[in-house]
């Protein structure tokens, strides 16, 4: 995914603020895409220079200066064209399987503590999906709609789908690990 379309995503719903926008990545799509405030701000500059955003300054009194965005008509286009393309194909990189990959080179506790570690970070993953899930879509979908509120929904099903298939992968290694299966050294 581009960071110049989801940008322009969340501008189409409102102008918004750089600061705004992080905020915004963080509480929603934060499960599969983040963004730092520095790419942001970045790629708010090549959205300008494309005209695909405009911005106006706000000025605050006791404060600095406030730059709010907002989408043009040839960002919404863009936007729209980008979304009539096909899916891009991803690439899986996870420094995780790597480790995993490599890690007949510990000790079979070493290996144990590697996965316990893994589970439990699928475990706290599920409970912040099953958070979103069961509520903070449901609060924005009054701002957004039930289209909008239905297709943010389909995301964290996938994120649940795919953190519980590795729990279920983390606890089955942790099984063989404890039973012996794994081969020596």
């Amino acid at each position: 995914m581009s960071l110049k379309h989801a940008i322009l995503g969340f501008l189409n719903y409102q102008s918004q603020t750089g600061y705004e926008l992080k905020e915004v990545f963080d509480d929603s799509v934060q499960h599969f895409w983040s963004a730092d405030q520095s790419q942001i701000y970045r790629t708010l500059n090549e959205l300008m220079t494309e005209n695909c955003v405009t911005m106006e300054v706000v000025p605050q009194d006791n404060r600095p200066n406030r730059k709010v965005y907002t989408i043009t008509k040839t960002g919404r286009e863009e936007l729209r064209r980008w979304l009539q393309q096909p899916p891009p194909q991803q690439t899986s990189r996870s420094a995780g399987l790597i480790q995993v990959f490599f890690a007949g080179q510990l000790s079979d506790e070493e290996i144990l503590q590697k996965f316990e570690a893994v589970a439990e970070y699928c475990r706290k993953a599920l409970e912040v999906y099953q958070a979103i899930s069961n509520g903070t879509i449901a609060e924005y979908e009054k701002e957004v709609g039930p289209r909008e509120a239905y297709c943010w929904n389909l995301t964290v099903d996938l994120g649940l789908r795919s953190v519980q298939a590795q729990l279920e992968w983390a606890e089955n290694v942790i099984k063989q690990i404890k039973r012996g299966k794994i081969p020596a050294k």
